[in-house]
């Protein structure tokens, strides 16, 4: 199963328990494809080498207020209509998945979008790289659920990440996390409601049944309605 919304085969990459699983090989890219990896990624994506700026706005070349990440953004379609929609917010993308990569790139190169850094690796070490307290919002849309119990330690929700993204996350900044798999959104939900710098933002059903306000469908999530299956939307919001 995918950990992104592209349904390509290939490696697994990840390291220790709380680091992105992701697939790093997938189909044969294009030329264009192939060109963007060589000479637009290198522009555009961070070196973890390197300490980050104390201001992470600092990253981009557009002025930006505030940076959010998206974990695992797959063919790039939620991340780009965030960036196209909030262009004052600076938005950080990680995607081990080199055919995903290529397909924002794209999208990138297409619509001249300034806002947009990326990361081909591990969300992890990018949670460990970034200054405390710097980031608004993180968010796992349609994460691989890992279903057979001998690998739950590779979901990406887990304590030690949980603590990484209370560490990474400003006061009431919120981690968001959509999912048509029951088990996993009870695994997060679970997860989340026992770490006590979080809560848990719903007051009704429909908070967690439906899609937050312009929320963008990915074309995963699109395949997921189609089939029946139904996602859960789920906020947390870190505490002061």
């Amino acid at each position: 199963m995918p950990v992104t919304d592209d349904p390509a085969g290939g490696d697994h990459a990840g390291h220790a328990q709380g680091s992105f699983f992701g697939r790093r090989k997938g189909h044969k890219l294009r030329s264009h494809q192939a060109q963007l990896i060589e000479e637009l990624l290198p522009q555009l994506a961070l070196d973890l080498a390197t300490p980050a700026p104390a201001d992470l706005r600092t990253l981009f070349s557009v002025p930006v207020n505030d940076v959010r990440l998206e974990i695992g953004f797959g063919g790039g379609e939620h991340l780009v209509a965030e960036a196209r929609a909030f262009p004052q917010t600076g938005f950080i993308g990680v995607e081990p998945y080199v055919n995903g990569m290529a397909k924002i790139l794209a999208e990138i190169e297409a619509q001249q979008i300034g806002n947009i850094r990326l990361l081909a690796g591990d969300a992890a070490e990018l949670l460990a790289w970034v200054p405390p307290q710097t980031l608004r919002r993180i968010d796992l849309i349609h994460p691989d659920p890992w279903p057979k119990r001998r690998h739950w330690k590779r979901r990406f929700v887990q304590d030690a990440t949980i603590a990484m993204m209370t560490r990474a996350l400003m006061t009431r900044g919120e981690f968001r996390f959509v999912c048509d798999i029951d088990h996993y959104s009870a695994w997060t939900l679970a997860h989340f409601v026992r770490a006590h710098d979080f809560r848990w933002t719903a007051e009704r059903a429909d908070d967690w049944r439906l899609p937050w306000p312009d929320y963008t469908m990915t074309r995963y999530g699109r395949k997921a309605q189609r089939e029946g299956r139904k996602a859960a939307y789920l906020i947390f919001q870190r505490r002061d």
